[in-house]
Protein backbone atom coordinates (compact mmCIF):
# COMPACT_ATOMS: atom_id res chain seq x y z
CA UNK A 1 0.00 0.00 0.00
CA UNK A 2 1.36 3.50 -1.02
CA UNK A 3 1.67 5.76 1.88
CA UNK A 4 -0.29 8.98 2.26
CA UNK A 5 0.69 12.13 1.46
CA UNK A 6 -0.02 14.93 4.08
CA UNK A 7 -2.43 17.23 2.48
CA UNK A 8 -1.28 20.78 2.59
CA UNK A 9 -2.96 22.53 5.26
CA UNK A 10 -2.06 18.86 7.61
CA UNK A 11 1.21 21.11 9.90
CA UNK A 12 4.51 19.25 9.42
CA UNK A 13 5.21 17.09 13.03
CA UNK A 14 8.84 18.10 14.34
CA UNK A 15 11.39 15.99 13.44
CA UNK A 16 14.80 15.37 15.89
CA UNK A 17 17.47 15.85 12.80
CA UNK A 18 19.10 19.01 12.30
CA UNK A 19 18.28 19.18 8.92
CA UNK A 20 14.37 19.01 8.11
CA UNK A 21 12.79 16.34 5.68
CA UNK A 22 11.67 17.52 2.41
CA UNK A 23 8.32 17.67 2.66
CA UNK A 24 8.95 19.81 6.12
CA UNK A 25 10.73 22.20 3.20
CA UNK A 26 7.88 22.15 0.57
CA UNK A 27 5.13 23.06 3.54
CA UNK A 28 7.58 25.55 4.93
CA UNK A 29 7.31 27.27 1.40
CA UNK A 30 4.05 26.59 0.58
CA UNK A 31 3.06 28.44 3.76
CA UNK A 32 5.58 31.21 3.02
CA UNK A 33 3.52 31.81 -0.17
CA UNK A 34 0.05 32.12 1.58
CA UNK A 35 -1.23 35.12 2.65
CA UNK A 36 -3.46 36.21 5.40
CA UNK A 37 -6.65 38.03 4.00
CA UNK A 38 -8.88 39.94 6.74
CA UNK A 39 -12.51 40.38 6.49
CA UNK A 40 -15.45 41.70 9.07
CA UNK A 41 -12.79 39.89 11.43
CA UNK A 42 -12.58 36.68 10.31
CA UNK A 43 -8.97 35.70 8.88
CA UNK A 44 -8.78 34.07 5.25
CA UNK A 45 -5.55 32.04 4.03
CA UNK A 46 -5.19 32.03 0.56
CA UNK A 47 -2.80 31.50 -2.38
CA UNK A 48 -2.18 34.93 -4.13
CA UNK A 49 -1.85 33.02 -7.24
CA UNK A 50 -5.31 32.44 -7.41
CA UNK A 51 -5.73 36.85 -7.63
CA UNK A 52 -3.02 37.28 -10.14
CA UNK A 53 -4.61 34.96 -12.54
CA UNK A 54 -7.75 37.42 -12.33
CA UNK A 55 -5.58 40.93 -12.98
CA UNK A 56 -9.03 42.88 -13.68
CA UNK A 57 -10.43 42.32 -10.55
CA UNK A 58 -9.63 44.69 -7.37
CA UNK A 59 -8.13 41.69 -5.54
CA UNK A 60 -5.70 40.98 -9.10
CA UNK A 61 -5.10 44.44 -9.04
CA UNK A 62 -3.66 44.88 -5.30
CA UNK A 63 -1.48 41.53 -5.32
CA UNK A 64 -0.21 41.46 -9.21
CA UNK A 65 3.84 41.74 -9.10
CA UNK A 66 5.39 44.86 -9.06
CA UNK A 67 1.70 46.93 -7.42
CA UNK A 68 1.62 47.62 -4.45
CA UNK A 69 -1.99 48.64 -3.80
CA UNK A 70 -2.00 47.71 0.42
CA UNK A 71 -0.10 47.14 2.75
CA UNK A 72 -0.23 44.58 5.60
CA UNK A 73 -0.44 45.55 9.10
CA UNK A 74 1.58 44.99 11.98
CA UNK A 75 0.56 40.95 11.83
CA UNK A 76 1.41 40.70 8.53
CA UNK A 77 -2.01 40.46 7.57
CA UNK A 78 -4.30 42.47 4.69
CA UNK A 79 -7.66 43.96 6.16
CA UNK A 80 -9.49 44.45 2.66
CA UNK A 81 -12.99 44.68 1.62
CA UNK A 82 -14.45 46.82 3.83
CA UNK A 83 -18.32 46.29 4.36
CA UNK A 84 -18.10 43.39 3.05
CA UNK A 85 -19.46 40.65 5.73
CA UNK A 86 -17.42 37.00 5.84
CA UNK A 87 -20.22 34.86 4.48
CA UNK A 88 -20.53 36.84 1.43
CA UNK A 89 -16.50 37.14 1.14
CA UNK A 90 -16.30 33.04 1.35
CA UNK A 91 -18.88 32.81 -1.59
CA UNK A 92 -16.72 35.25 -3.75
CA UNK A 93 -13.72 33.54 -3.48
CA UNK A 94 -14.92 30.74 -5.00
CA UNK A 95 -14.86 32.76 -8.04
CA UNK A 96 -11.13 32.36 -8.25
CA UNK A 97 -10.93 28.90 -7.47
CA UNK A 98 -13.52 27.50 -9.94
CA UNK A 99 -15.20 30.51 -11.94
CA UNK A 100 -18.68 30.34 -10.12
CA UNK A 101 -20.16 32.07 -7.07
CA UNK A 102 -22.81 29.85 -4.61
CA UNK A 103 -25.15 33.14 -3.48
CA UNK A 104 -25.83 31.95 0.30
CA UNK A 105 -29.24 31.07 1.70
CA UNK A 106 -28.58 34.11 4.02
CA UNK A 107 -27.44 36.78 1.43
CA UNK A 108 -29.82 38.52 -0.55
CA UNK A 109 -29.05 38.78 -4.27
CA UNK A 110 -28.34 42.63 -4.04
CA UNK A 111 -26.24 41.98 -1.59
CA UNK A 112 -23.98 39.91 -3.29
CA UNK A 113 -24.21 42.15 -6.14
CA UNK A 114 -22.88 45.17 -4.60
CA UNK A 115 -20.16 43.19 -3.33
CA UNK A 116 -19.03 41.88 -6.67
CA UNK A 117 -19.27 45.15 -7.84
CA UNK A 118 -17.06 46.90 -5.52
CA UNK A 119 -14.19 43.82 -5.84
CA UNK A 120 -14.58 44.02 -9.64
CA UNK A 121 -15.98 40.47 -9.84
CA UNK A 122 -18.27 39.51 -13.06
CA UNK A 123 -21.81 39.30 -12.13
CA UNK A 124 -23.79 37.46 -14.76
CA UNK A 125 -25.61 33.78 -15.40
CA UNK A 126 -22.30 32.44 -16.24
CA UNK A 127 -20.95 33.04 -12.74
CA UNK A 128 -23.22 33.05 -10.38
CA UNK A 129 -25.64 30.80 -9.19
CA UNK A 130 -28.57 31.30 -7.19
CA UNK A 131 -31.90 29.56 -5.54
CA UNK A 132 -33.77 32.62 -6.13
CA UNK A 133 -33.94 32.76 -9.61
CA UNK A 134 -36.67 35.86 -9.28
CA UNK A 135 -33.43 38.26 -7.58
CA UNK A 136 -31.06 36.65 -10.32
CA UNK A 137 -32.92 37.77 -12.48
CA UNK A 138 -34.45 41.10 -10.86
CA UNK A 139 -29.98 42.35 -11.04
CA UNK A 140 -29.95 41.12 -14.51
CA UNK A 141 -32.63 42.77 -15.70
CA UNK A 142 -30.87 46.30 -14.14
CA UNK A 143 -27.90 45.53 -15.27
CA UNK A 144 -29.24 45.28 -19.10
CA UNK A 145 -31.55 48.23 -18.53
CA UNK A 146 -28.88 50.34 -17.51
CA UNK A 147 -26.71 49.93 -20.83
CA UNK A 148 -30.18 49.85 -23.21
CA UNK A 149 -30.90 53.61 -21.22
CA UNK A 150 -27.13 54.75 -22.01
CA UNK A 151 -27.45 53.43 -25.64
CA UNK A 152 -31.23 55.64 -25.68
CA UNK A 153 -29.79 58.70 -23.86
CA UNK A 154 -26.92 59.31 -26.58
CA UNK A 155 -28.97 58.19 -29.63
CA UNK A 156 -32.14 59.50 -29.18
CA UNK A 157 -32.69 61.49 -25.80
CA UNK A 158 -29.41 63.63 -25.98
CA UNK A 159 -29.97 65.20 -29.04
CA UNK A 160 -33.41 66.72 -28.45
CA UNK A 161 -31.82 68.13 -25.24
CA UNK A 162 -29.01 69.66 -27.34
CA UNK A 163 -31.86 71.41 -29.45
CA UNK A 164 -33.40 72.66 -26.39
CA UNK A 165 -30.29 74.06 -25.62
CA UNK A 166 -29.21 75.78 -28.54
CA UNK A 167 -32.64 77.71 -28.24
CA UNK A 168 -31.87 78.91 -24.61
CA UNK A 169 -33.78 76.37 -22.98
CA UNK A 170 -32.31 74.83 -19.40
CA UNK A 171 -34.82 72.27 -19.40
CA UNK A 172 -36.40 69.45 -21.94
CA UNK A 173 -39.89 67.49 -21.73
CA UNK A 174 -39.84 64.61 -24.41
CA UNK A 175 -43.09 62.44 -24.96
CA UNK A 176 -42.03 58.71 -26.59
CA UNK A 177 -44.33 57.78 -29.32
CA UNK A 178 -44.37 54.43 -30.94
CA UNK A 179 -42.73 54.26 -34.75
CA UNK A 180 -45.90 53.78 -36.01
CA UNK A 181 -48.07 56.57 -34.28
CA UNK A 182 -49.58 59.61 -36.99
CA UNK A 183 -49.29 62.72 -35.31
CA UNK A 184 -51.69 65.71 -37.50
CA UNK A 185 -52.43 68.51 -36.44
CA UNK A 186 -54.97 71.35 -37.66
CA UNK A 187 -52.74 74.47 -38.61
CA UNK A 188 -55.98 76.63 -37.86
CA UNK A 189 -56.95 75.01 -34.71
CA UNK A 190 -53.02 73.36 -32.70
CA UNK A 191 -54.13 71.34 -29.75
CA UNK A 192 -53.49 73.46 -26.34
CA UNK A 193 -49.96 71.95 -24.84
CA UNK A 194 -49.40 72.49 -21.46
CA UNK A 195 -45.36 72.19 -21.54
CA UNK A 196 -44.07 74.27 -23.57
CA UNK A 197 -40.71 72.57 -23.96
CA UNK A 198 -42.23 69.60 -25.13
CA UNK A 199 -40.74 67.25 -28.20
CA UNK A 200 -41.50 63.77 -29.46
CA UNK A 201 -39.23 61.41 -30.53
CA UNK A 202 -40.57 57.98 -32.50
CA UNK A 203 -39.53 54.75 -30.76
CA UNK A 204 -40.86 51.57 -30.33
CA UNK A 205 -37.90 50.04 -28.04
CA UNK A 206 -38.06 53.37 -25.76
CA UNK A 207 -41.61 53.38 -25.29
CA UNK A 208 -41.47 49.69 -24.52
CA UNK A 209 -38.62 50.04 -22.08
CA UNK A 210 -40.37 52.88 -20.10
CA UNK A 211 -43.25 49.72 -19.57
CA UNK A 212 -41.72 49.05 -16.57
CA UNK A 213 -41.40 50.70 -13.60
CA UNK A 214 -38.15 49.44 -12.49
CA UNK A 215 -36.62 50.83 -16.00
CA UNK A 216 -38.20 53.93 -15.02
CA UNK A 217 -36.12 54.09 -11.75
CA UNK A 218 -32.94 52.56 -13.50
CA UNK A 219 -33.26 55.52 -16.13
CA UNK A 220 -33.39 58.17 -13.44
CA UNK A 221 -30.48 56.64 -11.48
CA UNK A 222 -28.10 56.87 -14.97
CA UNK A 223 -29.70 60.75 -15.44
CA UNK A 224 -28.79 61.69 -11.88
CA UNK A 225 -25.66 60.48 -12.21
CA UNK A 226 -24.62 62.36 -15.40
CA UNK A 227 -25.91 65.35 -13.81
CA UNK A 228 -29.36 66.30 -14.83
CA UNK A 229 -31.91 67.40 -11.84
CA UNK A 230 -35.52 67.86 -11.75
CA UNK A 231 -36.12 64.36 -13.73
CA UNK A 232 -39.54 63.20 -13.40
CA UNK A 233 -40.82 59.74 -15.61
CA UNK A 234 -44.43 58.96 -16.19
CA UNK A 235 -47.46 58.45 -18.90
CA UNK A 236 -49.45 61.53 -20.08
CA UNK A 237 -51.66 61.74 -22.61
CA UNK A 238 -50.70 63.64 -26.23
CA UNK A 239 -52.91 64.40 -29.06
CA UNK A 240 -52.30 63.07 -32.38
CA UNK A 241 -55.14 63.84 -34.87
CA UNK A 242 -58.21 66.37 -34.79
CA UNK A 243 -61.45 64.01 -34.59
CA UNK A 244 -64.06 66.95 -34.81
CA UNK A 245 -64.39 71.19 -34.22
CA UNK A 246 -67.53 72.13 -32.53
CA UNK A 247 -69.14 75.52 -32.58
CA UNK A 248 -69.86 77.24 -29.42
CA UNK A 249 -72.72 80.43 -28.80
CA UNK A 250 -70.58 83.25 -30.09
CA UNK A 251 -68.84 81.40 -32.80
CA UNK A 252 -66.28 80.31 -30.68
CA UNK A 253 -64.44 77.09 -32.16
CA UNK A 254 -64.18 73.96 -29.65
CA UNK A 255 -61.44 71.64 -31.27
CA UNK A 256 -61.28 67.83 -30.15
CA UNK A 257 -58.27 65.96 -30.38
CA UNK A 258 -58.03 62.10 -30.31
CA UNK A 259 -55.08 61.16 -27.31
CA UNK A 260 -52.87 58.60 -26.25
CA UNK A 261 -51.02 57.88 -23.40
CA UNK A 262 -47.45 57.36 -24.03
CA UNK A 263 -44.40 57.40 -21.63
CA UNK A 264 -42.45 60.78 -21.42
CA UNK A 265 -39.43 62.01 -19.59
CA UNK A 266 -38.35 65.50 -18.07
CA UNK A 267 -35.29 67.03 -17.40
CA UNK A 268 -33.42 70.27 -16.38
CA UNK A 269 -30.02 71.33 -16.40
CA UNK A 270 -30.20 74.60 -14.84
CA UNK A 271 -28.05 75.65 -12.28
CA UNK A 272 -29.37 78.77 -10.71
CA UNK A 273 -32.69 77.76 -10.73
CA UNK A 274 -33.23 79.02 -7.04
CA UNK A 275 -32.45 82.52 -8.77
CA UNK A 276 -34.17 82.57 -11.56
CA UNK A 277 -37.30 82.25 -9.44
CA UNK A 278 -36.48 84.85 -6.90
CA UNK A 279 -38.15 88.42 -6.43
CA UNK A 280 -36.03 91.58 -5.74
CA UNK A 281 -38.36 93.51 -4.00
CA UNK A 282 -35.84 95.89 -3.58
CA UNK A 283 -37.49 96.56 -7.89
CA UNK A 284 -40.91 97.16 -6.79
CA UNK A 285 -42.35 100.35 -4.64
CA UNK A 286 -43.85 99.78 -1.54
CA UNK A 287 -47.33 99.67 -1.15
CA UNK A 288 -47.77 98.91 2.30
CA UNK A 289 -49.72 101.52 5.15
CA UNK A 290 -47.88 101.25 8.56
CA UNK A 291 -50.98 103.77 10.01
CA UNK A 292 -53.98 101.93 11.18
CA UNK A 293 -55.73 105.07 10.62
CA UNK A 294 -55.02 105.32 7.23
CA UNK A 295 -55.28 102.12 6.39
CA UNK A 296 -58.89 101.65 8.12
CA UNK A 297 -59.78 105.01 6.09
CA UNK A 298 -61.91 105.25 2.70
CA UNK A 299 -59.59 105.35 -0.35
CA UNK A 300 -59.01 108.83 -1.44
CA UNK A 301 -60.35 109.18 -5.23
CA UNK A 302 -57.55 111.11 -7.44
CA UNK A 303 -59.70 112.79 -10.04
CA UNK A 304 -57.56 113.73 -13.63
CA UNK A 305 -56.52 117.41 -13.65
CA UNK A 306 -58.78 118.49 -16.28
CA UNK A 307 -61.67 116.79 -14.70
CA UNK A 308 -60.93 118.36 -11.23
CA UNK A 309 -60.52 121.46 -12.35
CA UNK A 310 -64.23 121.39 -13.99
CA UNK A 311 -65.70 120.67 -11.19
CA UNK A 312 -63.97 123.49 -8.95
CA UNK A 313 -65.16 126.07 -11.50
CA UNK A 314 -69.20 124.32 -11.66
CA UNK A 315 -69.02 124.44 -8.26
CA UNK A 316 -71.69 126.60 -6.39
CA UNK A 317 -70.72 129.23 -4.29
CA UNK A 318 -71.33 128.60 -0.48
CA UNK A 319 -74.42 130.75 0.86
CA UNK A 320 -73.37 133.58 2.39
CA UNK A 321 -73.99 133.55 6.36
CA UNK A 322 -75.48 137.20 7.41
CA UNK A 323 -74.47 138.11 11.01
CA UNK A 324 -76.74 138.20 13.73
CA UNK A 325 -78.04 142.41 14.00
CA UNK A 326 -76.49 143.78 17.20
CA UNK A 327 -78.88 144.28 19.53
CA UNK A 328 -80.61 147.90 20.21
Amino acid sequence: MPPKMPSPNTPTPSTSTQEPSRAGKAQYQLCDDRITLVVDNTRFVVDPAQFTAHPNTMLGRMFSSGLEFTHPNERGEYEVAEGISATVFRAILEYYRGGTIRCPPTVSVQELREACDYLLVPFDANTVRCQNLRGLLHELSNEGARRQFESFLERLILPLMVRSAQRGDRECHVVVLLDDDSVDWDEQYPPQMGDEYSQTVLSTPLYRFFKYIENRDVAKQVMKERGLKKIRLGVEGYPTYKEKVRKRPGGRAEVIYNYVQRPFIHMSWEKEEAKSRHVDFQCFKSKSVTNLAEATADPVIELEPNRARETEDNAEPPPEVQGEEEAQ
